[in-house]
């Protein structure tokens, strides 16, 4: 495994390349090549990539150099874009190392121009815009208009058979992947996975190409040990990308499968629109940039961004972003305490408001918090409010978990790092000083949404956790992975209360977190009651806490060690995996684990009695099966975390 840490990433100094140019240059490249790819890209990645007219150029050592030139979207689309001085070009180490150590470009923001599928409908887009960071948005129309479902009957069909190749294709790969781990799954495989993730594109499997670059990024970031990134975040990347690829090749019609196209926006007639707050994107596929929240008068929830390539920088520099919607400018940090009325309004299927030419707009007064379609974000109490949103999100789709806005009224009572711990005000009770807690609710951590030191989100949350006995109105996302854990992206005063922020007039109400400084002033005077009250403690990790971590180590190891690394835990550890499980009462946790430990050590002999090679296809579905149950298991203690403990 590389060792290296990075002090510029490669979306910083290399252009994004295709998943279909990158992996035909390691298909061109001549085997006996293959074993040296690895090391290479390793010797360049400390390499500065020099400004050429029209691109980059990366030195590769004597009579060697390497010029990229990206096209009009600021991506390498087409082979002939990369070159290298050598005599060996283009089936040379050097172009291929280089292209392989940048980043991968977003196929939907990128048009591949050799593919039909590449131009996408972007009436009014603002960029391949991300409501989250590092995830790359879910828009547009639904790819079974285009063959899973019968546009006459409305059932759902099977997959085609190109479809189904595809997918068998995809499933080959990443079983692989899995099977060697982390650190055996360099180039070649990645570049599989990329070349089985463009024959998906062309499939029309949205869902599985994305699956497949997301793991190809995470397996990057993990061989690389880049900053921030998680193994949990591989593994579900693998999971995702196994479980539909699994089920598509199998023939299985559920639409979902399918995925739905990058923007395709219908027309909306005239819609009246309320801000919630602005949030920076910093996106892991190299875009940046702010989105702001919107809440329509029918209580849908909106967003209109103005995201494009470029780093955190970017992201920190849209503080007022100015963005064209039709004929009108509009102010991000004006909208997102304001409103608009907008005829001729296009949307996409996820909540994008587009920004063509027939869009009009009028701006409205200032909003606030507490009246009109706002006040419903507040309106229910949380347990209830993330029971509904697990309940609708689907838990085998991550990029699609834990999206929807929540509000909530909170009482802050300590920390713990750059977590800020806090109770729920009840709801339903007189607005004022006094207001109670409700009983026996969770302790609730406010995590950071984004840490990067360019925004000014940890440094708020600091702020707020010194102030213990401060009343804070509370806008963010649920995080599905962590319990009782919330993302704020805006805070404000709770109304009525004593103890609560006191923010300026031109703020009206809220402070966005990822830009708005809170300073001393806009914290009310200490209440030394809260502060001599003993700080509540940040609660059991109902996760952390249950045996289920026997279950995460060996789905995670699977993924950073390989098939044999579970197999010599499985051997060592022996009944002590399964037993504490089932001892436990988790005995459909202890079987999944015991069939993975299985399959990892179990070879079969061919018809002259040698051993042969070991069944990828079981190892990966005992795999899948394993993670599939973590999943759900956790997901619902999880929602077990926000429950409010019985009384009596």
């Amino acid at each position: 495994m590389t060792q290296r840490t990075p002090t510029a990433t490669d979306a910083d100094r290399l252009p994004p390349v295709l998943p279909r140019v990158a992996a035909a240059a390691v298909a061109a490249l001549p085997p006996r090549l293959h074993k040296r790819l690895d090391a290479t890209i390793e010797r360049l990645a400390g390499v500065p990539a020099d400004q050429v007219d029209g691109g980059v150029s990366v030195d590769c050592g004597p009579e060697a150099r390497v010029t990229l030139t990206p096209g009009p979207t600021g991506a390498v689309t087409h082979p002939h874009q990369a070159w290298c001085s050598c005599l060996l070009a283009p089936r040379c180490l050097h172009r291929t190392a280089v292209l392989v150590a940048c980043p991968v470009a977003d196929p939907a923001a990128h048009p591949d121009p050799t593919s039909s599928t590449g131009a996408s409908s972007t009436p009014g887009g603002t960029g391949a815009a991300t409501g989250r960071t590092g995830r790359p948005g879910r828009t547009g129309r639904s790819a079974d208009a285009d063959g899973p479902r019968s546009a006459r009957t409305g059932r759902s069909a099977a997959p085609t058979k190109a479809q189904r190749a595809a997918a068998d294709a995809l499933w080959r790969a990443a079983g692989a992947v899995l099977a060697a781990g982390a650190p055996a799954a360099g180039a070649v495989p990645q570049a599989e996975l990329l070349r089985a993730a463009h024959s998906a594109r062309l499939a029309g499997l949205p869902r599985a190409e994305s699956a497949a670059l997301r793991a190809v990024r995470g397996l990057r970031a993990h061989r690389e040990r880049q900053a921030g990134h998680r193994l949990a975040e591989l593994v579900e990347a693998l999971h995702d990308l196994l479980y539909v690829a699994g089920r598509l090749a199998a023939g299985d019609p559920d639409p979902a499968l399918i995925g739905i196209l990058r923007r395709s926006y219908q027309p909306d007639g005239t819609l009246e629109v309320y801000g919630v707050c602005r949030e920076p994107v910093i996106s892991a596929t190299g875009y940046a940039g702010v989105v702001t929240h919107l809440i329509a008068a029918d209580g849908r929830q909106l967003s209109f961004g103005d995201v494009k390539p470029g780093g955190p920088d970017r992201a920190r520099d849209c503080d007022r972003a100015v963005t064209e919607m039709g004929a009108v400018a509009v102010n991000h940090a004006v909208l997102a305490r304001g409103g608009l009325r907008i005829t001729g309004t296009t949307v996409s299927p996820d909540g994008r408001l587009g920004a063509g030419k027939g869009v009009r707009a009028t701006p409205l007064s200032d909003t606030d918090w507490s009246v009109g379609p706002l006040a419903e974000l507040f309106a229910h109490p949380l347990a209830e409010v993330v029971t509904a949103q697990l309940a609708a999100d689907d838990p085998e789709d991550p990029a699609r978990a834990g999206t929807a806005l929540v509000g909530c009224d909170l009482m802050v009572v300590g920390a713990v790092g750059d977590q800020v711990l806090a109770r729920e005000l009840a709801s339903g009770t007189d607005a004022g000083p006094d207001r109670a807690l409700v009983p026996d609710g969770p302790v609730i951590r406010l995590m950071p949404v984004n840490s990067h030191p360019v925004l000014a989100h940890v440094a708020n949350l600091r702020r707020l956790a010194s102030w213990p006995g401060l009343r804070i109105r509370v806008v963010g996302r649920l995080d599905p992975a962590r319990p009782s854990t919330l993302h704020p992206l805006a805070v404000g005063p709770v109304p009525g209360a004593v103890a609560t922020l006191r923010l300026p007039v031109d703020w009206h109400g809220r402070a966005d977190l990822g830009y708005d400084q809170i300073q001393g002033g806009h914290l009310p005077p200490r209440d030394r009651a809260a502060m001599t009250e003993p700080v509540l403690a940040a609660g059991v990790d109902v996760v952390a806490e249950s045996p289920l971590w026997r279950l995460r180590r060996l789905v995670e190891l699977a993924v950073s060690g390989g098939r044999r690394a579970v197999g010599e835990a499985a051997r060592s550890e022996g009944a002590e995996l399964a037993g504490p499980l089932r001892r436990a009462g988790f005995t459909t946790a202890a079987t999944v684990a015991a069939a993975l430990a299985h399959e990892s050590d179990r070879r079969g002999r061919d018809v002259f009695g040698r051993l042969a090679d070991p069944d990828p296809d079981r190892y990966a579905w005992a795999w899948l099966a394993a993670t599939a149950h973590l999943a759900a298991t956790e997901r619902e203690l999880i929602r077990s975390s926000w429950a409010v403990a019985p009384v009596g």
